[in-house]
């Protein structure tokens, strides 16, 4: 017996906006945990959460490579419209990425001053611990605010953003590869994965991180071939059997670890095979009709439009609670902390990001325009 997956219509695609909105709900859990984790681990509550299918709730640095694949694949796709302009895009890149960036090292600078902060309280080596400011500096701000630093004190998911912001200024250079292989798209992204594992093996972020980012592009690339194959009437079996597939390969380093444990090189082969994870899951997103009815529920697509939001305020006011309320009350910290940088991150979207994007929009439109009429003006 044979499925047929609906048609998506041109343009946004929604499922995958509610794609984006669970990645980011996965991220703020996988940060909670983190505050539980000292008190937690090696307990049997812990392995539960951390080595069972349970884990996809938590999977946070994994959500964060489907966010890698959203982003290759999404921001590219405009470039194949008609008078694209990269100037306007990069412009307007710039623009969506470094308000919202500001705007939420803001937001962590005054909970640093308004609750302080004594790292010496939290549990040594731990994520509170080793990983959030005590203060702010001028020249910390500045710096963070840059996205050129690794490592982010006031707010530390903006690691990501940096990657994010790199991608941006290669970004021309991948799409023309992407287009160069889209006739061996297949293998291409099975050379990605080739690289990521091996980024991962030699701790290289930029071989690990960047291949993720081109699985993206390259499935746009070939996107109008990847919705034909949407469309394409299958097995009843197999997008439950593929989606089984992805999720074991985002999440599978996690469910080894009672035979393979962390820091091994399989372990950290098996997480590297968390990128191919990570595109399946996109595909299932556009393929699977129940993962399509469930990404584009009122809720799914209400998490999706401040997903980015979210994702940028919720470590601040987690931060915040566990300091205030020491990280023993995790429990406390998550009953506060996560309906808190759900309305936080609804006001940011409505105060901050919604703005950005209307401005980033004239951008893109004033720099299209001057670049067009720059390119006439020196035309034979």
């Amino acid at each position: 017996m044979v499925t047929t997956p609906p048609t998506h219509p041109p343009g946004r695609i929604r499922s995958l906006d509610g794609l984006r909105g669970v990645a980011a709900l996965v991220v703020l859990l996988h940060h909670w945990l983190l505050i539980a984790r000292p008190l937690l681990e090696g307990t049997v509550s812990w392995a539960v959460i951390s080595e069972s299918p349970v884990k996809l709730l938590t999977a946070g640095n994994e959500a964060v490579l489907v966010f890698f694949v959203l982003s290759g694949l999404v921001v590219v796709l405009p470039v194949f419209r008609e008078n694209f302009s990269w100037m306007g895009f990069l412009s307007a890149r710039v623009v969506r990425l470094y308000g919202p960036v500001i705007a939420s090292l803001g937001l962590s600078a005054l909970l640093i001053f308004l609750v302080p902060r004594d790292r010496s309280t939290m549990p040594p080596g731990s994520w509170m611990a080793e990983t959030h400011a005590e203060s702010v500096t001028w020249q910390s701000f500045l710096a963070q605010a840059s996205l050129v630093p690794r490592q982010y004190s006031l707010n530390n998911p903006l690691w990501s953003l940096h990657w994010e912001l790199l991608y941006s200024i290669v970004l021309p250079l991948a799409t023309a590869l992407a287009l160069l292989v889209r006739r061996h798209a297949l293998a291409a992204v099975l050379l990605c994965c080739a690289l990521s594992v091996a980024g991962r093996l030699f701790e290289q972020s930029e071989l690990l991180y960047f291949p993720v980012f081109v699985i993206g592009t390259i499935m746009a690339a070939r996107m109008p071939d990847l919705l034909a194959w949407v469309e394409r009437p299958r097995p009843r079996w197999f997008m439950p059997l593929f989606t089984l597939v992805s999720v074991l390969m985002l999440i599978g380093s996690w469910l080894a670890r009672p035979i393979v444990p962390s820091g091994t090189d399989l372990s950290q082969v098996l997480w590297a095979f968390a990128a191919p994870g990570a595109a399946g899951i996109v595909l299932v997103a556009l393929a699977w009709e129940p993962a399509i009815r469930l990404f584009e529920t009122r809720p799914i697509q209400w998490l999706g439009k401040i997903s980015f939001s979210l994702y940028l305020v919720h470590v601040p006011v987690l931060a915040t609670l566990a300091f205030a309320f020491g990280s023993e009350a995790w429990g406390l910290v998550g009953l506060l902390g996560i309906p808190i940088s759900l309305l936080v991150a609804w006001g940011f979207y409505e105060v901050v990001e919604a703005r950005m994007h209307k401005a980033a929009r004239r951008v893109h439109r004033a720099v299209a325009a001057r670049a067009r009429r720059r390119a006439g003006e020196v035309a034979p």
